[in-house]
């Protein structure tokens, strides 16, 4: 009697190679853009004017490292060095966390991004990045000068209930409770500030938070 071909082996070698894609897949915690603000070393405004592929080196398999270099036109500085950038770098692929600019003089983009040790930018699909004309005007006053105001805050990210804050400095951030989505009010118009007592609330005005202000207050 001839024994049923096992079908072990073949799904295993099948599981295996979907874990190595998954493993490469590039997976970001929630961030709100003040959040992105503060932990970022550079903030700029900037147009896209050239992209090029360069090789950094070889790995251990003797394979080309590649890179993506975007050439930038520096708009505005928010935050970093005291200096111009005019190339920021990222991985070749999504799959690596690496992003996807376009080259059009007409658009120009919010970048988030960290400095390297020699003094180059790099960006991620993990940092705020979005097309200038995409932000709220909360959003630009943030990144002008309000968020700076909060980075001594935390914000808690809310995913599902319960949750709460356990410490004053805290805001709780629920758009995705809420809205399902990250983009939602907290996100796209409001600003985690410390007050004079030091705890952290909410704010969402046109000018500048008062000395003392009640959460989610509105001009």
């Amino acid at each position: 009697m001839t024994k049923p071909r096992s079908f072990c082996a073949p799904l295993l070698l099948f599981l295996v190679w979907r874990a190595g894609e998954l493993a490469e897949a590039c997976s970001c915690s929630p961030k709100h853009p003040q959040q992105a603000f503060c932990s970022s070393d550079v903030v700029l405004r900037a147009k896209v004017v050239g992209r090029q592929v360069i090789v950094t080196g070889n790995d251990l398999y003797g394979s080309p490292i590649k890179r993506i270099q975007y050439d930038v036109k520096q708009m505005k500085m928010f935050k970093g060095p005291d200096r111009e950038i005019d190339a920021i770098f990222t991985g070749p692929t999504s799959a690596v966390c690496g992003v996807n600019l376009d080259i059009n003089d007409k658009k120009e983009y919010l970048i988030t991004g960290k400095l390297e040790s020699d003094g180059t930018m790099h960006m991620t699909l993990c940092d705020f990045i979005q097309p200038w004309e995409s932000l709220t005007l909360a959003q630009r006053k943030g990144m002008d000068s309000r968020y700076e105001m909060g980075c001594q805050c935390r914000i808690t990210y809310c995913a599902s209930v319960p949750c709460a804050i356990s410490d004053p400095a805290e805001c709780l951030w629920t758009d995705w409770l809420m809205e399902n989505s990250v983009q939602g009010p907290q996100g796209r118009h409001y600003t985690c500030i410390k007050r004079n007592d030091d705890s952290c609330a909410w704010y969402r005005g046109a000018a500048a938070p008062k000395k003392e202000f009640l959460d989610i207050e509105d001009p």
